[in-house]
């Protein structure tokens, strides 16, 4: 997985750009399985809700400019991974990134697919933790909106979906082995939602971050296997039909006892209000 994928951006960031490729951000190699390590291809109209942040100006035109990934919660509104928006990865706060945009209804990343949207407004979490990793989640609102199949129902506090043993997938146009190996086509893996007591062994403060199940969900194989990577940061992990987890961090991808960390989804809906019907700044329309 990766630490904050951003982190480890840092160093690979520029190889990556020359590439035309970039990471996620993580604390060893970026977090989430490289959706797609051990995993396979799918069609957009598998979930539609997926889509790819673009920066051509940033990270080429290689892969459309793709760098991380992002999720659909209303036809203008999309969420990603907080470290995905910080200037050491886009190179300027990201309202100065002129053709920061979003790209929707596109299995390949090269095609002419499905539509191309610049991003109107951004909202960083001010409470993101880069030490812990928590609190990594930023909303995005576009300036056209996208079709209406394209958004995914977020799962609330208490959800069936946020159990242990959930079977869940994650989606992403990242590294595909753990090696740098960036997918041009959308891909996803079969995870399982994993009980916070790994986690919290795996990652009880250090570099990496620090595990806190109130913030963040362990899902992943205990031995390894499926699990996102750099690249796929701030994309979905979906259970049960339903948002549960963005692509947040992690040791590596896929590497036994080292699950991939995600942020919990209940614990964004909660701070952004959106629960209680919030009207106002962060209101999904």
């Amino acid at each position: 997985m990766r630490r904050p994928f951003v982190r480890a951006l840092n160093g690979s960031l520029v190889l990556a750009v020359v590439a035309g490729v970039i990471p996620l951000v993580s604390a060893a190699p970026v977090a989430a399985g490289s959706v797609v390590v051990g995993g396979f291809p799918v069609d957009i109209s598998e979930g539609p809700w997926n889509v790819a942040l673009s920066s051509r100006d940033r990270f080429g035109g290689t892969r459309a400019g793709q760098y991380c990934g992002g999720v659909a919660v209303s036809r203008t509104v999309v969420l990603t991974a907080a470290h995905c928006m910080g200037a050491d990865v886009l190179g300027a706060p990201p309202n100065r990134v002129r053709d920061l945009k979003v790209i929707a209804g596109r299995t390949d990343l090269l095609s002419d697919q499905g539509q191309e949207i610049p991003v109107r407004d951004t909202w960083v979490n001010p409470g993101y933790d880069t030490s812990t990793n928590a609190g990594d989640f930023a909303v995005l609102r576009l300036a056209e909106p996208l079709a209406g199949s394209s958004v995914v129902t977020m799962a609330s506090a208490g959800d069936a979906a946020y159990e242990p043993g959930t079977a869940a997938v994650v989606y992403g146009w990242g590294d595909a082995t753990g090696g740098g190996d960036y997918a041009r086509s959308l891909r996803a893996a079969h995870v399982h939602v994993l009980a916070d007591a790994l986690c919290e062994r795996a990652y009880p403060g250090g570099d990496d971050g620090t595990y806190a199940s109130g913030a963040m969900l362990c899902a992943g194989e205990a031995e390894g296997g499926g699990d996102a990577c750099q690249g796929d940061s701030g994309g979905p992990l979906v259970a049960q039909g339903k948002l549960v987890g963005l692509v947040s961090w992690g040791s590596g991808c896929g590497r036994p006892g080292s699950p991939g960390v995600y942020t919990r989804v209940s614990d964004v809906v909660r701070a952004l209000g959106w629960g209680r019907g919030l009207r106002g700044p962060h209101a999904v329309p």
